[in-house]
């Protein structure tokens, strides 16, 4: 539903729907990386807390992000474009629940550690 809201077609809905993609976070001298590595797509973001990027998303929207540090374990994700979105990625040792919305649909994503 999450996609659908977004405006994303149905081929790729189904294509996302189906893969269960490895993500990695990294930082380096206060810039991060972001990698989504899946058999569909592979796509990395660059950002730096708190500042403004141009981002393609996966399905290939363009929208300015802004990704900044709720506490010490969360990350806020605030992308604008043709819909205005909003990302929560809470980190812990045994998994990261991402948290997707756009207007009044939540769909929630949870990545368990590769072993």
């Amino acid at each position: 539903e999450y996609m659908k809201a977004m405006g994303v077609g149905m081929v790729t809905r189904k294509m996302g729907n189906t893969v269960s993609p490895v993500i990695e976070l990294t930082e380096k001298d206060g810039e991060y990386t972001l990698t989504s590595n899946s058999t569909f797509k592979n796509t990395a973001i660059k950002f730096r807390l708190g500042e403004e990027f141009e981002e393609e998303t996966p399905d290939g929207r363009k929208v300015q992000s802004t990704i900044t540090l709720d506490g010490d374990d969360t990350l806020v994700h605030i992308q604008k474009g043709a819909k205005d979105s909003k990302i929560i990625r809470k980190f812990s040792k045994d998994e990261v629940k991402m948290t997707l919305t756009v207007d009044d649909v939540v769909c929630t994503r949870v990545y368990k550690p590769v072993e």
